[in-house]
């Protein structure tokens, strides 16, 4: 991790945050991107299942990559509350890790869903 002039270390969201593990138990690997992976993560208060996207920091390479995590997390806060985006539960980060835990959504991936019968979005493609 990086560390500034004071040998402090310098943090992706800008200000130290709680332990995500703290607030949520993560359990299995739901997917995989380029910068990290996204597991089920269950509130430990409530009971309650979100997704919670770890993005590994040692990926973050560039000070554009730092920054794009950041404008990440402004637009999701930023587009709350609307019915067809993803509702951020917050945003977290240790020393390994940026943690943005949101909405789970259920159901298949768009490669699976049915069109109303038999044939999936794969197979609509594919044809």
């Amino acid at each position: 991790m990086r560390h500034g002039a004071d040998n402090q270390a310098i943090y992706v969201l800008g200000y130290k945050t709680a332990n995500v593990r703290d607030l949520y138990t993560l359990g299995h690997k739901l997917g995989q991107g380029q910068f990290g992976t996204t597991y089920l993560c269950t509130e430990v208060s409530t009971g309650v299942e979100y997704a919670c996207k770890s993005i590994s920091k040692r990926k973050l390479i560039s000070k554009e990559d730092v920054e794009n995590v950041r404008k990440e997390i402004q637009i999701m806060h930023h587009l709350a509350g609307h019915k067809n985006i993803v509702t951020i539960r917050g945003a977290y980060e240790d020393s390994l890790y940026v943690h943005i835990v949101m909405e789970l959504c259920g159901g298949d991936n768009c490669l699976t869903r049915s069109f109303g019968g038999d044939v999936t979005v794969r197979e609509r493609l594919l044809n």
